[in-house]
């Protein structure tokens, strides 16, 4: 693909990581082939994860389409952004669409970025994945890497206010890749899940405790944040889907 856009985008954003003195720790990256069709799946709790997530490939020398919703397409200053990048556009309403042109992208040699959990997680921790990585792997014919991102939550995702404060730590952790036959999605979902739970458990228990203090909100419950639990989270989610759809139908209501 001709990229216009992009190497000037790589550029700005490491400019970017350097004048907010971030020490961004990457793991794993030969795990990324530096050719041939590749998936990442990503780990998804903040706004900013395209960005980290694809900095995973960077090593390797990889630009990264990430799969992304509609809505992003459709904004008129994000939409031309996304389209020159290549990236995928994503319709909830007609997901097969978009895992067509996936399977294309990967069969012509790109690397393609995909967030199984579909939605930020305001928990933190891994929420239910979707089978399309696996799938859409498996169709391809290409290694599925997992790619688990720490700390970009405190800079910007849900429910809290943007902090783009000098010298966060970011982990970006690459396993090793799978390859997936689709015989089984469930089952490969489920493994894809526990290697980046445990790739997860890692990057948090290896963050700087400085950066981590007991009780911060970013940190999951269970290693002694303040976060939502995946319960409390759900029930978050649950309550802003049904915020949306009332706004959705509001405009229909006959009036009174």
């Amino acid at each position: 693909m001709r990229d216009l856009t992009y190497p000037p985008i790589i550029v700005a954003a490491k400019l970017g990581f350097r004048l907010l003195g971030q020490d961004i720790r990457i793991t794993g990256a030969e795990n990324v082939p530096r050719d041939g069709g590749v998936l990442l799946a990503v780990n998804h709790i903040g706004y900013v994860d395209f960005i980290y997530g694809g900095l995973a490939a960077n090593p390797s020398g990889r630009k990264v389409r990430f799969m992304a919703k509609r809505e992003l397409f459709d904004h008129r200053w994000t939409g031309p952004l996304m389209r020159s990048l290549h990236h995928i556009e994503v319709d909830r309403a007609d997901g097969e669409g978009s895992l067509v042109t996936a399977v294309e992208y990967l069969r012509s040699g790109e690397a393609v970025g995909i967030f199984p959990e579909a939605t930020i997680s305001r928990a933190f921790e891994l929420k239910e994945f979707k089978t399309g990585a696996v799938r859409i792997a498996a169709a391809a014919a290409v290694p599925l890497v997992p790619v688990v991102l720490w700390g970009t939550q405190r800079m910007m995702t849900k429910g809290h206010p943007r902090d783009f404060s000098r010298g966060t730590t970011i982990s970006i952790s690459v396993g090793p890749a799978a390859h997936p036959t689709g015989a089984d999605p469930v089952a490969e979902t489920a493994a894809l899940r526990g290697v980046m739970s445990k790739l997860l458990d890692e990057a948090i228990r290896s963050y700087p405790t400085a950066e981590q203090p007991a009780g911060s909100w970013w940190l999951p419950r269970r290693y002694g944040g303040s976060a939502p639990t995946p319960e409390e989270a759900a029930a978050l989610d649950a309550a802003e889907r049904a915020e949306r759809a009332e706004r959705r139908a509001a405009p229909d209501d006959p009036p009174s």
